[in-house]
Order: C-alpha cells, then sequence, then structure tokens
C-alpha cells in the first residue's frame, strides 16, 4: 500500500503527512476496500479545470477529481487531483479552516474510490456522514 501527496504549482502547508498516509490506508481497510497505490496531485483551479475539461468534458472549477485506475474492482489504484483555490474558497465558505476542509476533501476522494458516489441527495447525504465519520476520528485521535 501506498498513498504519496505531491504538488503541482502550489504549497500545501499539509502537516503530519506520514500519519494522513497512515490514517488514509485505515480508510480503505476499514471500509473493506483493498489499496495498491493512491497519489493525491494538490493543484491550482486552472490545472484541475483543464484535467476536468480534457478527461470527463465538464467545463467548470471543482474541489476534486478523482479518477481509479486499477481494472481490479477489488483493489484501488487511484489519482486524486485537488484544487487548492477550491479548498481556500469553501473553507471561507463554511467557516471551517482551510485545514480542515483539505482533509474533509482529502478524505472525500478517498471515499469515492471505495465506492461512494454522491449525485442523489441520498448518496450525498450518506457521503457527508462518512466524511464527518472520518474527520471526527482523524481530529480526535
Amino acid at each position: 500500500m501506498a498513498v504519496q501527496f505531491s504538488e503541482h504549482e502550489v504549497k500545501v502547508g499539509l502537516k503530519n503527512r506520514t500519519r494522513l498516509k497512515g490514517f488514509v490506508e485505515e480508510l480503505f481497510e476499514r471500509e473493506e476496500q483493498g489499496l495498491h497505490n493512491l497519489q493525491y496531485v494538490f493543484c491550482t483551479d486552472e490545472y484541475l479545470l483543464q484535467i476536468n475539461q480534457e478527461f470527463l468534458q465538464h467545463d467548470t472549477y471543482t474541489d476534486i477529481v478523482t479518477f481509479e485506475l486499477s481494472d481490479d474492482p477489488e483493489v484501488t489504484e487511484g489519482e486524486i487531483y485537488i484544487s487548492i483555490d477550491r479548498v481556500k474558497e469553501n473553507a471561507a465558505l463554511f467557516g471551517v479552516t482551510i485545514n480542515y476542509e483539505l482533509h474533509r476533501v482529502i478524505f472525500h476522494g478517498a471515499l469515492h474510490l471505495c465506492g461512494y458516489k454522491d449525485k442523489t441527495k441520498k448518496e450525498e447525504q450518506l457521503m457527508r456522514e462518512k466524511e464527518d465519520e472520518y474527520l471526527k476520528r482523524y481530529f480526535e485521535e
């Protein structure tokens, strides 16, 4: 299992990366989803918009784009792109710290790879509950 963080044209003040990597790995274990490799790429709005347009044909800004690269549904091999610009804006909008919102989005992407969706109201509600569960677990440890 390997979780990696990289930065593309942005600086992220992500602390305790080793602990966070381990926690993401535990999230996959708790959700009973195998994990081979997961790459988080922190980037700008413009970079993520380009990815959104090229690969998903969406012409909108978003905070996260998640790609499952494995052919095996039992084992995740993925890439998660996170716009730090969106994270900062959403943190201000929701009245939370940038650090808290960044962790929410990190867990959100992992949950997508574990099979959670957020297209319907019911799916979105379950996704929020799972995010809250992992945020609470992470920040209270």
